[in-house]
C-alpha cells in the first residue's frame, strides 16, 4: 500500500479517515487481482462525488454568471466535468500515481486510462465530502476545477468539437469538413470505430471511440488540435 500523504499535500488536507481515500483511489478490478483485500472499490463514492460535483459548479456557473441563460451554463458546466476536463484535473493532482489498479488496468492509455482518472476525480470528491463536509469538497471543486472555466470559455471548449472544428475550416478555409469511417473492430457489445476526419481530399486526423459519433467528435477534436485552431 503506498504512502498517500503526499497526495494528501496536493489536494489540500488531511483526511481524518484515510480509509475513504484509499477507497477512492481503489479501482473495481484491484479487487478482483487482491481477493485478500478488505477495502472496497470506488463506485459508491464516485457516484456521490458526482452528485457534489454537479451542485459546486452549477452553483458557482449560476454566481459567476448572472446574465447567462440556462442553455450556456449547461454548456459551459459540460466542458468543466466532462471525463477529459476532470482526467486533466486528476493527473495534474498526481492521482495517477496512487491508483491501486489491475496489471491489466494499469497499462491503459487513452480514453480508457481518462475515464478511470475520472471516475477517482468524482470519487475524492466524495470521500472529501464524507470526510470534511461540504464545504470542503466545493473548495477543492472551486481550486482544482471551475478555475478552468475562462480558459473554457476563451477556447470555446463548451463547443462540441465537430462544432468547432466546422466553423473553423469554414472561416479560415471556406470547406464543410467530411467524415469517414475507416475501421470497425470488436464484437457488437465492444466495437471501436475509426473515423477520419478530411478537409476536400486531405486527410487531416483520426479519432477512435465506442460510437462514430464519438470516434468523430475524437477525430474533430485531433483535427483542432493538429491544426492549432
Amino acid at each position: 500500500m503506498p504512502d498517500f500523504s503526499p497526495l494528501q499535500q496536493r489536494l489540500g488536507t488531511s483526511f481524518a479517515n484515510l480509509d475513504l481515500l484509499v477507497e477512492a483511489l481503489t479501482h473495481r478490478s484491484y479487487l478482483n487481482e487482491h481477493r485478500e483485500y478488505a477495502g472496497s472499490h470506488n463506485e459508491r463514492l464516485e457516484f456521490l462525488g458526482d452528485a457534489v460535483l454537479e451542485l459546486a459548479t452549477t452553483d458557482f456557473l449560476f454566481k459567476k454568471f448572472p446574465a447567462k441563460p440556462e442553455g450556456d451554463l449547461t454548456s459551459y458546466r459540460a466542458a468543466l466535468v466532462n471525463t477529459v476536463s476532470l482526467a486533466e484535473s486528476a493527473q495534474a493532482l498526481g492521482v495517477g500515481e496512487f491508483l491501486l489498479l489491475s496489471k491489466g488496468e494499469a497499462k491503459d492509455t487513452g480514453r480508457a486510462r481518462d475515464v478511470i482518472l475520472a471516475d477517482a476525480f468524482e470519487a475524492v470528491i466524495g470521500a472529501l465530502y464524507l470526510d470534511a463536509g461540504y464545504a470542503a469538497a466545493e473548495a477543492f471543486i472551486l481550486k482544482n476545477l471551475c478555475s478552468k472555466i475562462d480558459t473554457v470559455i476563451a477556447k470555446r471548449s463548451y463547443q462540441d468539437a465537430k462544432s468547432r472544428f466546422q466553423e473553423a475550416a469554414q472561416e479560415k478555409r471556406g470547406i464543410t469538413p467530411a467524415y469517414e469511417t475507416l475501421s470497425e473492430v470488436g464484437p457488437d457489445h465492444d466495437k471501436v470505430f475509426t473515423v477520419g476526419v478530411y478537409l476536400g481530399e486531405k486527410e487531416i486526423a483520426k479519432g477512435e471511440g465506442k460510437s462514430k459519433q464519438e470516434a468523430e467528435q475524437s477525430a474533430a477534436q485531433a483535427g483542432l488540435d493538429k491544426m492549432g485552431w
